[in-house]
């Protein structure tokens, strides 16, 4: 199993050092992998929306900007970045954002997903009873 892991993690990811044998201790093999990214290149965009799809194969992840994020948008939300990612980095990419949101939960308290919850009496433009 150890081996398995070693080889997806050697497979998609650029490593700065290199990775360890098949025969040293498995303590070694559960060690972070630093990796070595240059982001020279990138181009930050915003997104308040996404919706996945897919296939057997792989996980489609769109991306945009929804005008109206209160209630049923009125036109179409225009999708800015597409991203296709196969399983095993959907796992990954799961596993990170679980660990990013459990922290950030700890410290700031927890994120309420449903926006009517969230929503001040008032606030929605509906008159005040």
């Amino acid at each position: 199993m150890a081996k398995k892991k070693e080889d997806e993690t050697q497979a998609t990811e650029t490593t700065t050092e290199a990775a360890p044998a098949a025969s040293a201790p498995a303590q070694q093999q559960q060690q972070p992998v630093q990796v070595e990214v240059d982001d020279s290149n990138v181009s930050a965009l915003y997104a308040n929306f996404c919706r996945v799809t897919g296939s057997p194969e792989e996980l489609i992840i769109d991306f945009g900007l929804n005008p109206q994020p209160i209630g049923v948008p009125k036109e179409a939300i225009p999708v800015k970045q597409r991203i296709i990612v196969n399983f095993f980095t959907a796992k990954r990419l799961l596993a990170a954002l679980s660990m990013s949101v459990q922290r950030h939960e700890a410290v700031f308290g927890v994120l309420e997903t449903d926006i009517q919850k969230r929503l001040k009496p008032g606030l929605t433009g509906a008159p005040q009873k």
